[in-house]
């Protein structure tokens, strides 16, 4: 199992955590999902996988859910 810190912006509740969460779920492999939330600021998302995830697809879903993954 390989976890994968990830940081989003935009979310601000639990409603938004339910949201970046069913979509992460989605992706193929994912197998947990947590979420640290800091309302309003940059959130921290720590993904549990068998194998690498792809970036597009954490990306994509992200997106999906509507918020915005933050990059480095």
């Amino acid at each position: 199992m390989r976890s994968t810190d990830y940081l989003v912006a935009g979310m601000t509740c639990s409603h938004c955590v339910g949201s970046v969460t069913e979509e992460l779920e989605s992706i193929d492999g994912v197998e947990t999902v947590r979420v640290d939330l800091n309302a309003g600021g940059t959130s921290t998302v720590t993904v549990s996988s068998a194998a690498p995830l792809d970036a597009d697809a954490v990306r994509a879903a992200i997106d999906e859910a509507g918020y915005s993954l933050v990059t480095a």
